[in-house]
């Protein structure tokens, strides 16, 4: 199973779980917010931050559109998602304050337009949402750029994962397994579908997360998640779709810390006396 490059971080089976943290739309428009949820994940130890850029009114229907909805920025479901979408003056912003604070920042391109809006400034990477596994122009659109892939696989049966991957190829690819219920129930988390995923295609997975706590992250580390993608907020009683399946300073902070002790807990699977226990040994055995 080949090794993914995302930047300067190595992906993959025996290295170190590359983390991301999803700011996704939880700036709600804001900039500030924004940098501040950056500066969230660098403290936390996170490799990469993740936005999600769309064009409006190619993503979304008329209708869909048009259709109430209160939010701070007016009264109809276009309002909302034009509010929360950044444009080219935000993004050079992102851009730079990420390169100050010196970690990696890409997006989930919905459409093709918004690829090759994203691709100007050169992202380590791409993550296609599970919403857009079945878009097989999307898929070879954002292919063609010619970066690693990370491919989520929520709401998704094997026949359209398998289907996916044939479209885009397993070279620099690498899928996460999820549930896209937000906040996500535990009992449907089916964790021990990452081992079941590699061992299927043959490539690195990892997880993406929206339950509310952290302990099923870790699992998925334990179980062999090369990378892991969880929201993150300023305060989970923030307005937003998102917030309430999003981890706060303190819980991304914990995530990462966790993380990084199960990966030095794993050992080598050799079973051999520590040279600690030696002077126990001394100590309490009798015999042997």
């Amino acid at each position: 199973m080949a090794d993914v490059c995302i930047g300067h971080h190595t992906v993959g089976d025996g290295r170190p779980c590359f983390v991301a943290a999803e700011i996704g739309i939880n700036h709600n428009g804001d900039m500030e917010i924004a940098k501040r949820l950056i500066s969230v994940a660098v403290a936390a130890g996170c490799q990469a931050v993740k936005f999600q850029k769309r064009t409006v009114e190619v993503v979304y229907s008329p209708e869909e559109l048009a259709r109430e909805r209160e939010s701070p920025f007016g009264t109809t479901n276009g309002d909302l998602k034009r509010g929360v979408e950044f444009g080219l003056e935000q993004y050079r912003q992102i851009d730079r304050y990420c390169r100050e604070v010196n970690i990696l920042w890409f997006a989930s391109c919905w459409d093709e337009a918004s690829v090759d809006f994203i691709d100007a400034f050169s992202p380590p990477c791409y993550k296609i949402a599970s919403a857009s596994l079945t878009d097989d122009a999307l898929l070879r659109h954002t292919r063609s750029k010619g970066r690693p892939l990370i491919l989520s696989t929520g709401m998704s049966s094997l026949e359209q994962i398998d289907h996916a991957v044939e479209v885009v190829g397993k070279k620099d690819l690498i899928l996460l397994h999820t549930c896209s219920t937000y906040p996500s129930a535990y009992g449907e988390l089916n964790l021990r579908v990452i081992k079941s995923l590699k061992a299927r295609l043959g490539v690195p997975v990892g997880y993406s997360g929206h339950e509310t706590g952290l302990s099923s992250t870790i699992a998925a580390v334990a179980l062999g998640a090369c990378v892991v993608e969880r929201h993150v907020t300023l305060d989970r009683a923030m307005w937003g779709t998102d917030q309430a399946a999003s981890l706060e300073p303190n819980g991304i902070t914990r995530l990462v810390r966790d993380i990084r002790l199960v990966e030095s807990a794993m050992g080598d699977g050799v079973k051999k006396v520590q040279p600690s226990e030696i002077g126990v040994m001394k100590k309490l055995r009798r015999v042997g």
